[in-house]
């Protein structure tokens, strides 16, 4: 650790315990990794009422929380949203109340001959876990569960801080019920400090606060062109297909750089760490040969721009394709938006420039929208500098204040509900650890420093005035 940051009176004890309960916190998260809890439509539910009901058992061993309950709550009439776990512990003695945020369920596991081991399989090759939710965020919920553990097992069950766990279940699909879950646990929810553990560090050795989120706006667009499949031989040069209004459609997203050229979208300027386009190429995984995209600095184009990407094409596989046009496409877009609009205002202005920019009268039909805003962390809060100080401890390096190209949209709704909590956004991911993406991995020494950090938050706040 380096001179700048005073270690804590409890810290040797609490890495010691960190170190002596890593194995079973890795057990532990195999078993939560082995539950395919996957949120989407169409999976089976059943498994994340399994990783629902794996997650309030653990919460429960810990022998701390005075009430843990399975809950679920509405999306709207006639829909409810998948299991969360809430677990409550009363604050004493005037203590602060901490919150400690995960998800435990996953995305799908796409093409399983992409994953070098199964999926829900976990391995360990090398310092690292590989499973689908291995790193997101199942890794989330085990370092809230194991920080726990190494506080108690240093300090004792008699201690004044609040707890409250709060483990959700359907992130990955958009967080639905979200909104309304916390409107109706609003009290047993209320804390002085939200901990979202679900975000990635610098790299392995560096430690990351996230204080800059994008937002997102999802949706389906259908384009449609004709009434039934026609003769490509026959009308192939007079008629326009759909699969050729998507692509013109599609092509005014974006101008020749890769830069987003819907009017409307804007960007945010802001300072960023040092962060070259080989850099850039090395964690995305370009292939030789392949250009960057975007203008501006790297990080910009990630943490500040607004970036619109086509996720999924429903269209005729080539196997089954035939010499006909085809009369519609549907195709899912992800935008992410830069702090500072909000998802309506973004939307508004993505439908706007698709109906303008149809091409041959197409017809669309939007669906299926999700909309988050982003969202901005006061830095200037108590909580900020005592998580900062408590990374520091724990890593041995001060950490970075950094933005994050993905989103966390439900955070909005939390500062919406709870607009006096201090939100601290950690995670115990990093750049190679492909969140959503195969082979999917947790670096074990990065799992191991996070629950460090946490357990040392939990520590100065239990001795805070």
């Amino acid at each position: 650790m380096t001179e700048t940051a005073q270690a804590h009176p409890l810290l040797d004890q609490l890495r010691e315990s960190v170190r002596g309960g890593l194995p079973a916190a890795i057990s532990d998260l195999g078993r939560l990794v082995r539950i395919p809890s996957v949120s989407w439509d169409g999976f089976d539910p059943a498994h994340v009422v399994a990783s629902a009901t794996a997650a309030a058992e653990l919460l429960e061993a810990l022998g701390v929380f005075e009430t843990v309950e399975i809950a679920t709550a509405p999306i709207d009439a006639g829909r409810t949203g998948q299991p969360a776990v809430l677990a409550t512990r009363k604050a004493k003695n005037g203590k602060p109340t901490i919150l400690l945020y995960a998800h435990h369920d996953v995305q799908p596991p796409g093409n399983t001959n992409d994953w070098e081991s199964d999926p829900f399989e976990p391995t360990v090759r090398g310092d690292r876990l590989y499973g689908r939710g291995a790193a997101d965020d199942k890794a989330g919920v085990m370092a809230h569960v194991a920080a726990i553990r190494a506080f108690v097992e240093t300090v004792g069950t008699d201690f004044d801080l609040g707890l409250v766990a709060f483990f959700e279940g359907e992130e990955e699909n958009g967080s639905r019920s979200f909104a309304n879950f916390i409107v109706e646990n609003r009290d047993k929810l209320a804390a002085d400090v939200i901990v979202v553990a679900d975000s990635d560090n610098w790299d392995i050795d560096t430690p990351a606060l996230t204080v800059g989120l994008r937002g997102n706006v999802a949706f389906k667009l259908r384009i449609s062109t004709l009434e039934h499949a026609s003769h490509s031989g026959m009308y192939g040069g007079a008629a326009p297909d759909a699969m050729l209004a998507a692509i013109q459609l599609l092509a005014t997203l974006h101008d020749a750089d890769g830069s987003v050229a819907v009017e409307g979208l804007t960007s945010r300027e802001g300072t960023t760490p040092e962060y070259d386009e080989h850099k850039l190429a090395d964690e995305a995984a370009f292939l030789p040969g392949v250009k960057p995209i975007g203008r501006g600095p790297v990080l910009s184009r990630m943490w500040d721009q607004p970036a619109i990407t086509v996720t999924g094409i429903d269209a005729p596989t080539v196997v089954n394709a035939s010499n006909t046009l085809i009369p519609s496409v549907t195709v899912k877009v992800s935008a992410r938006i830069a702090p500072g609009q909000t998802a309506t205002d973004a939307f508004v202005a993505l439908e706007k420039h698709l109906l303008e920019h149809a091409p041959f009268g197409a017809h669309l039909e939007i669906t299926d929208i999700d909309r988050g805003s982003p969202f901005l962390v006061d830095t200037s809060g108590w909580a900020v500098a005592e998580v900062k100080d408590a990374m520091h401890q724990a890593w041995g390096v001060a950490p970075l204040e950094t933005g994050i190209g993905g989103s966390i949209p439900f955070i909005s709704d939390l500062v919406e509900v709870f607009p006096g909590a201090q939100i601290l956004v950690t995670g115990v991911e990093d750049p190679d650890s492909r969140a959503h993406s195969p082979n999917e991995s947790l670096h074990l020494g990065v799992f191991q420093r996070a629950i460090l950090t946490e357990a040392v938050l939990l520590a100065k706040l239990e001795t805070r005035a």
